[in-house]
């Protein structure tokens, strides 16, 4: 989960999610921002935040390599839609 901006206000809001296609797994991707700000991303969560030798065993080859290009909570997509929120959040455009 990627940490919280501190100088933010809490949101109005309890949580909020949308879906995107991630280019860098070719697929679909659930990111959600609670109201503190902090940021998931529902697809890292699935499929990198288990152990390595769950992966092994639980996932296919084109899986596999979807997981290594995966760049985690920090991601790009995960930090612009936060970034956005807080910004429609506190009155921007």
């Amino acid at each position: 989960m990627a940490k919280a901006k501190a100088e933010m206000e809490s949101a109005d809001w309890q949580v909020t999610a949308t879906t995107i296609r991630c280019d860098m797994v070719d697929d679909l991707v659930t990111i959600m921002v609670d109201k503190d700000w902090s940021t998931r991303c529902v697809w890292y969560n699935r499929h990198k935040g288990e152990s390595l030798e769950n992966k092994r065993q639980k996932f296919g080859k084109s899986i596999r390599f979807k997981i290594e290009r995966c760049t985690g909570p920090e991601c790009s997509y995960v930090t612009n839609y936060r970034d956005k929120l807080m910004q429609e959040e506190s009155g921007g455009k």
